[in-house]
């Protein structure tokens, strides 16, 4: 093994020389001097090169570096999930429209028959009903959805159209004023202006001198049930439409 050694460091010497010596241009395509490889030749790297285990104990090398995948080789499966999660971080949040409140179909209006005596012109309202009726005359009759007074405000008669108002002013009359101040703790004002907040809607058609009236409203759900203090209510359509057929002097039947 001495005597290996020595050779192997004669070898490596000589190699050294040879690399040490001026080069001349003639050296450039003569032969190359051997390669002297070290005499650890158990070393584990040179084991995992030539395919067998690494000794135990011994550290192991990787021959290639593990490969990292881009977003492009990435599975597409992956690549979804990653948008779908920035998606939703960067997405607002949804909120959820309130519920329109809807009126019940059979208080919409339409045309139907007529058998009674009235003349054309003449408005019928039935409050157990919650229906108003406009006659036309050949044996048919408008009819409409109404809100009614609630209990203890109800009435009953025969009164005349007096005068009509286009988005009427409210004046509510003081023992309004003060019973609702009293029983429901709001304080109304004494005047407010026409418009669409306004408690009387699009149109207004007055009943004689009393302070009852026909009128449209902004809370059209309350259609077919029994919530005024007296007054007719109608949708603000409905009332419109009344409003151009029914004359200043019809008469009206509250029953």
């Amino acid at each position: 093994m001495k005597q290996l050694a020595l050779l192997l460091m004669s070898g490596a010497a000589m190699s050294l020389a040879a690399f040490s010596a001026p080069a001349s241009a003639g050296e450039r395509y003569g032969q190359r001097p051997p390669v002297v490889l070290s005499p650890d030749l158990t070393a584990p790297w040179v084991l995992q090169l030539s395919g067998q285990a690494a000794p135990r104990g011994g550290v192991v090398y990787r021959t290639q570096p593990r490969a990292v995948r881009s977003a492009a080789t990435q599975p597409r499966t992956l690549r979804n999930q990653r948008r779908q999660v920035t998606n939703v971080s960067l997405a607002a949040p949804r909120v959820k429209a309130a519920p329109t409140p809807q009126i019940d179909q059979r208080f919409l209006p339409q045309t139907v028959s007529y058998t009674g005596s009235q003349a054309p012109g003449t408005i019928i309202i039935n409050t157990s009903e919650r229906y108003l009726y406009y006659v036309m005359g050949d044996g048919q009759a408008r009819r409409y959805g109404v809100g009614v007074g609630k209990e203890g405000h109800a009435w009953s008669g025969t009164e005349k159209i007096s005068r009509k108002a286009e988005w009427p002013g409210w004046t509510p009359p003081a023992e309004m004023i003060k019973r609702v101040r009293e029983e429901e703790g709001r304080i109304l004002p004494a005047h407010m202006e026409g418009g669409p907040a306004n408690p009387l809607g699009a149109r207004a058609l007055y009943l004689g001198s009393t302070l009852y009236r026909i009128h449209g409203t902004n809370q059209p759900w309350t259609i077919g049930k029994a919530v005024s203090s007296g007054c007719i209510r109608m949708r603000n359509e409905d009332v419109t439409e009344l409003y151009e057929r029914a004359k200043v002097g019809a008469k009206v039947i509250v029953m």
